[in-house]
């Protein structure tokens, strides 16, 4: 369920704050009857990769959402990081006549072929989380990454009023512009304050646990006089987390995340040095992803580009968006 979670979004006021784009790319599918002519729908998933807890949480989502409509039908498929395979999964959806598409791109910053087939097809396509940079679709649902990291950075600075050293891990690739613009919210902060320095880490955790535990292992080698860490996800953060008390700099060095992942969020209720993250939360926008979808197969007229609240959560009110049934 994602109820407790939406709530908290109410709660905090945050739904006020979506933003709308009609007026941009092309208008919303017609609308549709289900291929099967029945009042049921199928809906084909296209995800880039499962691999990471952000992904396969969305995924999950969606599935959860469609068994509560009671009238659709979900087929979902794994690109496992290949452009080619996401393609290739999209026209054996469109093989199996689905009613709509609803892709979760990940770190993929276009996919113009998987775009122009379903357009083809004369079908509506989702997205979610991710916006690909070119290519037509009907509707889009995530989260604004640059204002995320902002909120983050003033974190950080309300947090560190005598300065200090801040590390910034990063997700990877270099052009992955949803992790570029998280790191540039924050800089757009923390730069500004002339008695902060930030130290970039040079190497890419890969938006894991593991990856984050590596890169911040080699940070602290390097400065070991670090008073925060800021990570594009939350499941860098953890790993982060562990590598800082390893080295017995947990009373020293504070943490800052995104996405609202649950063990992210129970470290920031039980007042460890995991302070704050940013709520991007999968299950809110998988569910919200195929409320449209549907919402476009039965003719509604939809916003273009949809723009999901990320409020800040810290340990005053992170109780409220922890979800113990969600799949996040």
């Amino acid at each position: 369920m994602i109820t407790r979670k939406l709530s908290g979004l109410l709660l905090a006021g945050a739904l006020a704050l979506i933003v709308t784009g009609c007026s941009s790319g092309t208008d919303p599918a017609a609308p549709a009857a289900s291929a099967s002519g029945d009042g049921k729908y199928t809906i084909g998933v296209a995800n880039f990769m499962l691999g990471g807890p952000y992904f396969s949480g969305m995924d999950k989502a969606i599935a959860a959402q469609a068994k509560k409509k009671g009238n659709v039908e979900i087929i979902s498929t794994d690109a496992n990081g290949d452009a080619a395979k996401l393609a290739s999964n999209v026209e054996d959806l469109l093989s199996k006549n689905v009613d709509a598409v609803i892709i979760s791109g990940g770190p993929l910053e276009s996919a113009p072929a998987v775009l122009n087939s379903i357009k083809a097809a004369g079908k509506p396509v989702v997205l979610v989380d991710r916006k690909f940079q070119t290519g037509e679709y009907t509707s889009w649902i995530g989260p604004d990454n640059e204002a995320i990291g902002r909120q983050n950075g003033e974190f950080l600075a309300e947090k560190l009023p005598d300065g200090g050293k801040v590390g910034i891990i990063k997700g990877g690739p270099a052009d992955n512009t949803i992790g570029s613009a998280r790191t540039n919210g924050v800089k757009s902060v923390l730069s500004a304050k002339s008695n902060i320095t930030l130290v970039e880490a040079p190497d890419f955790g890969n938006w894991g646990s593991d990856g984050g535990l590596t890169v911040m292992e080699s940070l602290l080698a390097t400065n070991g006089d670090l008073k925060a860490v800021f990570c594009e996800n939350d499941a860098m953060c953890l790993g982060a987390q562990r590598a800082i008390a390893d080295a017995g700099k947990t009373d020293q060095i504070i943490i800052a995340g995104v996405d609202g992942q649950a063990e992210a969020l129970k470290a920031i209720m039980d007042g460890t040095n995991y302070l704050v993250t940013g709520l991007n939360d999968a299950d809110i926008i998988g569910a919200m992803g195929l409320d449209r979808a549907v919402e476009i197969l039965g003719g509604a007229q939809v916003e273009k580009d949809t723009v999901v609240p990320s409020p800040r959560v810290t340990k005053e009110n992170a109780k409220q968006f922890m979800n113990p049934d969600g799949s996040f």
